[in-house]
């Protein structure tokens, strides 16, 4: 498989991961049944790889520990967050809004001193970038705000995800334990963690479509990504593993105006290319100090990237 051909592959099934909620949702399927299934299902996906590639689960009580701080940061709370977000937004916004991920990251990283100061362009695309977020909501138009609910959950997913990367950059990575089989733990621990949230909601309505939806989720989009960006991470680095992320809003949005007849107005195009430039400037002359860069142990966001749902 090529290069181009992989990114794009990679790009889709990421990108995608908004379309398949959206029809769950659509199906009757309840955000608390989504995170499970999806949780589940891309568990089972990366424990069948870890073991086929002869990789052991970690067996220290501090490490399985460490992966449940992780496991909620950054799969069972944001997973959720994305489901009940997409109740009232529309996927194609959800994939624009995954994009501010490394804006949260950045802060986070001024707020615990590991990012160095601010750089011209570092500000500008920081600024830029969450500047991009209140066009897409145009809280002064009626009838739709920032202030929303649903808008609400899907920022704090994203910067959920912030959180967790930069707690498993710190605790989890370079330990000793196989990059595939401490993802593998870490979903399960999060298949764990997000079955209380299956009380949540009320009942669920099971049809044909929606169960498709969520296993495509769950095996192609939550699953089988992870192993692809390693397959990345080692053959090519991990600049151009980073580069499939500025292609998943792009991804989100085409599939959510092309398949769910999602309205794909100029106000929310000028707001996510607002978004990509401003997150592209805070990647520029970017050099974190030693030992904070994450190694591929994580989901895509984890490795420099724009997140995934």
């Amino acid at each position: 498989m090529t290069s181009a051909i992989r990114m794009g592959v990679l790009a889709l099934l990421w990108g995608s991961g908004f379309l398949w909620i959206k029809i769950s949702l659509n199906e009757g399927l309840t955000p608390g049944w989504i995170t499970f299934v999806r949780c589940l299902l891309g568990a089972a996906v990366l424990l069948a790889l870890a073991f086929g590639a002869g990789q052991r689960l970690p067996r220290d009580r501090a490490t399985w520990g460490r992966l449940a701080v992780a496991a909620f940061f950054c799969n069972a709370l944001p997973f959720l967050l994305f489901s009940i977000g997409e109740q009232t937004v529309d996927s194609g916004v959800a994939g624009v809004l995954n994009a501010t991920t490394p804006l949260w990251a950045l802060l986070i990283g001024l707020a615990l001193g590991s990012e160095r100061p601010l750089s011209v362009p570092r500000l500008a695309g920081l600024g830029l970038g969450f500047a991009g977020v209140l066009l897409i909501f145009a809280p002064w138009s009626h009838g739709s705000g920032l202030m929303s609910w649903g808008a609400l959950a899907l920022l704090g997913a994203s910067a959920s995800y912030a959180v967790a990367f930069a707690y498993m950059a710190r605790h989890l990575t370079g330990r000793g334990t196989a990059p595939l089989a401490l993802s593998a733990a870490q979903l399960t621990t999060a298949t764990g963690l997000s079955t209380p949230a299956l009380a949540a909601g009320g009942a669920a309505t099971v049809t044909w479509a929606g169960v498709l939806a969520v296993v495509v989720l769950g095996v192609f989009a939550t699953g089988l990504t992870f192993h692809l960006n390693y397959r990345m991470i080692a053959e090519e680095g991990p600049t151009a593993a980073a580069t499939v992320g500025y292609l998943l809003p792009v991804v989100s949005v085409t599939l959510g105006a092309v398949v769910l007849g999602e309205p794909l107005t100029a106000r929310v195009v000028a707001g996510m290319a607002v978004v990509l430039v401003g997150v592209g400037l805070t990647r520029s002359n970017r050099t974190p100090p030693a030992g904070t860069e994450p190694r591929p142990v994580a989901p895509p966001s984890a490795r420099d990237r724009l997140g995934t749902p």
